[in-house]
């Protein structure tokens, strides 16, 4: 059984790897983000796979084996209740303590100058030490406990940071365990290794809030510039510090902010363009290929990708057009994606099926393609219309 498994694992690793070096593999791999969704299936609520990382990950290794995936991620509910209150953090809203127990965890975004988590005029002090803002001002503002310097200290900051650290590392290692259960128990490959975000993004979802940057880029454009390239290196440290060492999984980048209607083309230009560009040549000189999780609309920045690398990125579709992103970009990148989320919640499995043949034949024939819902797939999805994506895709899409 060990041995068949193992075997069932190369396979299907050559086969994701073919298909995302933008080649021909035996078939189209089959690799679907399951967040609540997995949870769900499994007969967990979203409460529950939130707050017990162990249901989480369990619920990960049902439908990897069930749904006979190729690839996935080991768990992509990635807030865990436990290191949330460990470290006091105050902008998430938890399933079944700040909000419905069905319902899954959101992000509080600061809205306005206010309660923005990083004022106007802390630019230099983010841009002169990135990690020394974040530790003594970011910290106390989105931490209950946290207590920045000349401040009394208290107890609760001590253990804030010291439960934070555990919570932290127990969270992470679990990871380890959960690639190799997949890959011993059902002979799936792990998705992603690595972490990375454009360094705008950092200012728009952490920092400043996406409204009050959407300010600065007037008021003070080259703050905000020289903000994101002190950001940077330590985007690229967070990278290469997770990144799968045999560099055959690629680094999954989630990107936010730059699309439409967030950013006009020649904001996103100016603005979200120039780092990340950079970082992604010197993340490719390495050897790494990174997945762009394009989350939201990207079409109007298509032209920009395709200044990059033959087979450096893999370009995954949520809302944008994947026909136009096989078109500008198909011949030098793989695509992944492409299935609308609200077909999967709302469709039929005929509807379901037909819109996957579309994909295929229209993307996939010569191959670098990957079959996966548009976006993470929350408890909306159903069973029988996730069911029918990967049957189909198993069937039809062998070359």
């Amino acid at each position: 059984m060990a041995d068949t498994m193992e075997q069932r694992y190369q396979e299907r690793l050559k086969r994701y790897v073919t298909a995302m070096r933008n080649e021909k593999p035996d078939r189209i791999p089959i690799r679907p983000f399951a967040a609540e969704f997995a949870g769900k299936y499994a007969g967990y609520t979203c409460q529950q796979v939130t707050h017990d990382m162990d249901l989480a990950f369990a619920a990960v290794r049902k439908c990897a084996a069930e749904f006979d995936w190729d690839a996935t991620v080991g768990n992509m509910v990635y807030v865990w209740t436990g290191l949330v209150d460990a470290v006091g953090l105050k902008y998430y809203l938890k399933p079944g303590i700040d909000g419905p127990p069905d319902s899954g965890f959101q992000y509080l975004e600061p809205k306005d100058e206010q309660n923005a988590h990083m004022k106007a005029d802390e630019y230099d002090l983010l841009i002169e030490d990135p990690t020394g803002f974040l530790a003594n001002v970011w910290m106390p503002r989105v931490n209950r406990d946290a207590r920045g310097p000349g401040q009394p200290n208290t107890y609760r900051n001590n253990l804030s940071w010291l439960k934070g650290g555990m919570g932290m590392l127990t969270y992470f290692n679990k990871f380890g365990e959960q690639n190799a259960r997949l890959r011993k128990e059902s002979g799936t490959v792990s998705a992603i290794a690595g972490c990375l975000k454009a360094p705008f993004d950092i200012l728009a979802d952490k920092l400043r809030g996406f409204v009050p940057l959407c300010m600065d880029l007037y008021s003070q454009p080259e703050k905000v510039k020289a903000a994101c390239e002190a950001l940077m290196p330590h985007m690229m440290y967070n990278a290469l510090a997770g990144a799968d060492p045999e560099k055959h999984v690629p680094i999954a980048l989630w990107m936010h902010r730059g699309c439409v209607p967030f950013l006009s083309p020649l904001q996103f230009e100016q603005f979200y363009w120039p780092t990340l560009k950079q970082m992604i040549l010197e993340i490719w000189k390495l050897g790494y290929q990174v997945l762009f999780y394009a989350e939201g609309n990207w079409d109007p920045h298509l032209k920009y990708f395709a200044e990059l690398p033959d087979q450096s990125i893999i370009f995954h579709v949520d809302r944008g057009d994947i026909f136009k992103a096989n078109e500008i970009l198909g011949h030098k990148f793989c695509l992944s994606g492409g299935i609308p989320n609200e077909l999967l919640a709302l469709g039929t499995p005929d509807e379901v099926r037909e819109y996957c043949k579309k994909v295929i034949d229209g993307v996939a024939r010569e191959g670098g393609y990957i079959m996966d819902a548009g976006a993470i797939m929350q408890d909306d999805p159903q069973v029988e219309n996730v069911r029918a994506m990967t049957d189909f895709t198993r069937e039809y899409g062998v070359y």
